[in-house]
C-alpha cells in the first residue's frame, strides 16, 4: 500500500511538472517553464525512487512496478486533464485505461 500511495503522489507531481504550463496557452517563455518543471519533477523523483525501492524490496517485480505506475499515471492525468485543462474525457480514454488495467492484471496473475 505504501508503494501505491508514494507512486500516486509522485504521479501528481510529474503530471503537474509536464503539463501545468499548458493552462493559459503557450505564451510563457520556454526556459523558465523548463526550470520550474525540473523543480517540480525533483519532488516527483523524491517520491518515485523510494516507492520503487519499497515495492521491489517487498516482492514486486520491476514490470509490476512499471505497469502500476502507468495505471496510476493514467488516472492522475485524466483527472488533471478534466479539472485543470478543461478537456473532456471520451470513450477512448476509458478504453486506454481498460487496456492498462488489463496489463496490471496480467502481471499480477499467479502472484
Amino acid at each position: 500500500m505504501q508503494t501505491v500511495l508514494l507512486l500516486a503522489a509522485s504521479n501528481i507531481f510529474m503530471t503537474v511538472a509536464w503539463y501545468w504550463h499548458l493552462k493559459g496557452g503557450m505564451s510563457k517563455p520556454l526556459v523558465p517553464v523548463i526550470l520550474i518543471s525540473w523543480g517540480i519533477a525533483f519532488v516527483e523523483y523524491c517520491l518515485a525512487v523510494p516507492a520503487n525501492r519499497i515495492g521491489f524490496a517487498t516482492g514486486w517485480s520491476a514490470g509490476q512496478l512499471k505497469v502500476v505506475q502507468e495505471a496510476i499515471a493514467l488516472v492522475v492525468f485524466g483527472i488533471f486533464m478534466v479539472t485543470v485543462l478543461g478537456e473532456p474525457l471520451h470513450w477512448r480514454h476509458f478504453a486506454a485505461f481498460g487496456c492498462i488495467m488489463a496489463a496490471v492484471a496480467f502481471l499480477f496473475v499467479g502472484r
